[in-house]
């Protein structure tokens, strides 16, 4: 059969992205992100096909690999604002560390409240950094790295979605501001937001989602121990 092909699972999801980039071009709405869509449309016929998880995983992979280089060609944003980066470094690196801290509490918070059990608390932590790093981190804390991952796909993809709501909601109208948060928040895929809003969000949420990994990296462990 075709879906046993390693072919079908990279075929399925670029037809899937562009099914979803489509819809956005065309009814503009924010909730249509080619993301959300994909990810729906992918679920959709692996389902009607039946096909299990584990198959669609071994063509996909071809995908995964591209994940790291990608994430690296966000530095381009940076680069073109290195000025900017230099000029405001102190207040970043605090305001993504704060911003990280915050975040790795309120899952310890929250953890606790719901009783949940060691493992599933250490594949939370790492939910806002970006998948090349989170996995490992996921994977050497103890927890379980596929639901990492798709903890990771919701918050980046949630991250998208409300970036602009948010900062309507909140008045934050400084670029810099706006960067910065998005990228500690949503990681890439709200990288991709910030992009679209302007070049220094763009710039300062590359930059956000790299300081916010490093920090999570150092964090992590530490928070893991209070479980």
């Amino acid at each position: 059969m075709f879906n046993n092909s390693v072919f079908f699972s990279v075929l399925l999801t670029l037809i899937a992205f562009e099914i979803g980039t489509w819809i956005r071009n065309k009814t503009k709405l924010v909730i249509a992100s080619p993301l959300l869509l994909a990810t729906a449309i992918v679920i959709s016929v692996l389902l009607i096909l039946k096909i299990d998880y584990d198959t669609y995983s071994l063509g996909a992979a071809y995908i995964s690999y591209l994940l790291t280089p990608a994430t690296v060609c966000l530095a381009v944003p940076l680069y073109e604002k290195l000025e900017l980066l230099k000029n405001n470094l102190l207040a970043v690196v605090l305001s993504v560390s704060i911003g990280i801290a915050l975040g790795l509490l309120s899952i310890f918070g929250l953890s606790l409240l719901f009783k949940l059990e060691y493992e599933h608390y250490a594949t939370l932590l790492p939910k806002s950094i970006t998948t090349a790093i989170g996995l490992d981190l996921s994977k050497e804390l103890g927890g379980i790295p596929n639901i990492t991952a798709a903890v990771i796909a919701i918050t980046g993809i949630f991250g998208n979605l409300c970036a602009g709501l948010v900062m309507k909601l909140f008045r934050i109208t400084d670029p810099i501001a706006q960067g910065l948060g998005i990228g500690t928040a949503a990681h890439a895929m709200g990288t991709v937001k910030a992009i679209e809003m302007g070049k220094t969000q763009g710039a300062m949420s590359s930059l956000a989602l790299v300081v916010a990994g490093i920090v999570t990296v150092l964090l992590s462990p530490v928070f893991a121990k209070f479980f």
